[in-house]
């Protein structure tokens, strides 16, 4: 089982903004911006798109409301999607507010913010998504 299966199975600690039978949302713990989100599925897929088409068309629904609870949350001009990360063999995509496509340059450090902090983040964005 690898990290992120490990996540959503709640084997490992994580800041948890939405959930389905199917896909998992937490926010990364390295995150670009505040409501930086991962969202994953399930099932072990390393490659996106290995996924079924049936199943990635859901994934990307459930990706949708994730992206709109953020919006809501943290109010900006979009969420972007971004797929994108070879460290984890497990099939994620980013959503992060932006108000600029500065925002979404993985380059730039990372905030670094306290478990307060990152508690508060997740409940704004699961509030929103369970509306």
């Amino acid at each position: 089982m690898d990290i992120f299966s490990k996540i959503a199975a709640g084997e490992i600690p994580s800041y948890k903004c939405a959930e389905n039978e199917e896909f998992y949302a937490f926010l990364d713990i390295n995150p670009l911006v505040k409501g930086h989100t991962l969202v994953i599925p399930r099932r072990e897929v390393d490659y996106i798109f290995d996924m079924e088409d049936d199943e990635i068309a859901r994934y990307q629904v459930f990706a949708k409301r994730v992206a709109l609870a953020i919006k809501k949350a943290f109010p900006c001009k979009k969420v972007a999607q971004v797929v994108l990360g070879l460290e984890v063999a497990h099939a994620h995509i980013h959503l992060i507010p932006m108000q600029s496509e500065q925002d979404v340059d993985f380059r730039r450090e990372k905030l670094k913010l306290s478990e307060e902090e990152f508690k508060e983040i997740a409940s704004k964005i699961l509030t929103e998504f369970s509306k």
